[in-house]
């Protein structure tokens, strides 16, 4: 790897949280817990199927916007 990649990959890196989790790890663990409870605890099982669709969702929006900006940064270290 070029100098350049090498430190675009760690700009990339020191944008996440020293857990390891972003905001959508996150949402993700919040929207399973949301699920869980509509389907066990008020008995609403097609809430909590619905909302257990969720965490995919966002973990697929996050990874197609962090791709973005790794191409971004990509295209910056080339010019």
């Amino acid at each position: 790897m070029s100098e350049t990649t090498e430190e675009t990959a760690e700009e990339v890196l020191d944008t996440i949280d020293e857990t390891g989790f972003g905001l959508a790890a996150w949402a993700s663990i919040a929207s399973v817990a949301l699920a869980l409870f509509y389907y066990y605890v008020r008995g609403d099982k097609q809430r909590g199927q619905f909302v257990g669709l969720w965490p995919a969702t966002i973990l697929g929006l996050a990874a197609y916007l962090r791709l973005g900006e790794i191409k971004q940064l990509l295209q910056e270290a080339e010019n």
